[in-house]
């Protein structure tokens, strides 16, 4: 299948956060987005085809999830991750910042703790404090241009009365895709503590060559205390759509993340939604597969042209994820000034780190899910603005 992925797709007057938003987020219109986490690329045709064929009958109302929604979810992740899910295990939800509130609600009382660690997306963050739950920090470690977990700060964290463990898997902003080691480490940790895992994988399927994700449910074999978080939103840009699901074997789990769905009075019932999610998951691996190598390529053009250019920015290599974390520091700015010298200098916007909590200081994290020409033209940008 041959895939386009270089023609730029003009998103302005569509409404997009990415796109029309700037003015808002950063008082300019003038600037290359390069923030939230969607892409400017085409969505699969199949997607396209689905929702088009939905579309043609002309009542949309409240509507049931089909039995080969569910299916395609299950061949996927046995196809893609070996991970054999059953039909029962799974609770749609409409998105994974929502999930990350219901389990705060489910599995930790007022008061109680939840550990997160950062630099983390910061919803994280959010769905702890604003359900009044603890929020207990397990900052990552950067070594030699490399992060990786604390766990012996993780295991005083957990022995803190901590209920809830929220990773992050792969790791957004940083980019990390957690080994098997490191997984089985907050497996042991987690079992001593009686510690519940949200596992939010919800880049899982976009991993780079020399790195595999692996599914903390797949290592904890019959382990009953590891909720999963996957979507199909960020594998093929439908974020917009607002689906994801939720991979749950132990019952009692369940229940109580039904209860928090129905305090939250969320529903996950788009026909529009519905009908995306299974055709991404029965149509999409090929795209997928094209998206990928293009990904690949386009992480490996900015770290070069880093590396040549701008020496004074380093990229945190990433193993995962199309969102790359910038180390700034040697440029010498406070974070004020960063922020201003990306918008105001060269005209480039992205997420300062100081978003993502601790650790975060000194940081940008740039999207790269676009043209190349366009990333291109942002490191060009910078490259004068600097000058």
């Amino acid at each position: 299948m041959s895939i386009d992925f270089d023609t730029i797709i003009p998103r302005e007057g569509t409404d997009s956060v990415k796109w029309d938003g700037r003015q808002g987020v950063f008082n300019s219109e003038d600037l290359i987005p390069m923030w939230v986490a969607d892409m400017d690329f085409a969505v699969p045709e199949a997607i396209s085809r689905a929702l088009v064929a939905r579309a043609e009958h002309p009542v949309f109302g409240y509507t049931l999830v089909a039995d080969s929604v569910y299916e395609a979810l299950i061949h996927w992740m046995r196809q893609r991750h070996g991970f054999e899910v059953q039909r029962d295990w799974i609770i749609l939800s409409p998105g994974v910042v929502p999930t990350l509130h219901a389990s705060a609600l489910a599995f930790a009382q007022a008061g109680e703790g939840v550990i997160v660690q950062p630099p983390v997306y910061f919803p994280f963050f959010s769905a702890v404090t604003e359900t009044g739950r603890k929020l207990i920090l397990n900052p990552l470690k950067l070594d030699s241009g490399r992060y990786t977990i604390d766990f012996d700060h993780l295991e005083q964290c957990a022995g803190q009365g901590a209920k809830l463990l929220m990773l992050c898997s792969p790791h957004n902003p940083v980019g990390r895709v957690w080994s098997e080691d490191e997984l089985l480490k907050i497996l042991e940790i987690a079992r001593r503590h009686d510690l519940i895992i949200l596992s939010d994988e919800i880049h899982h399927d976009l991993i780079f060559p020399e790195a595999r994700h692996i599914p903390l449910q797949v290592l904890a074999g019959d382990a009953a205390n590891i909720v999963t978080a996957v979507a199909p939103s960020k594998t093929f840009n439908i974020p917009g759509l607002g689906l994801s699901a939720l991979i749950v074997p132990n019952p009692k789990h369940r229940t109580a993340l039904r209860k928090a769905f129905e305090l939250l009075h969320t529903g996950a019932s788009n026909p529009f939604s519905l009908v995306a999610f299974e055709a991404a998951y029965r149509e999409g691996e090929e795209w997928l597969e094209a998206l990928l190598v293009y990904l690949t390529e386009t992480r490996d053009f900015v770290a070069q042209y880093l590396a040549r250019h701008i020496p004074k920015i380093k990229l945190i290599q990433p193993e995962g994820t199309y969102l790359l974390w910038l180390d700034c520091r040697e440029l010498g700015m406070s974070d004020s000034e960063l922020r201003q010298f990306f918008i105001h200098q060269a005209k480039v916007g992205m997420n300062p780190g100081t978003v993502f909590g601790e650790g975060g200081s000194g940081f940008m994290r740039m999207n790269i899910g676009t043209s190349r020409l366009v990333v291109k033209e942002a490191l060009e940008r910078i490259q004068k603005a600097l000058k």
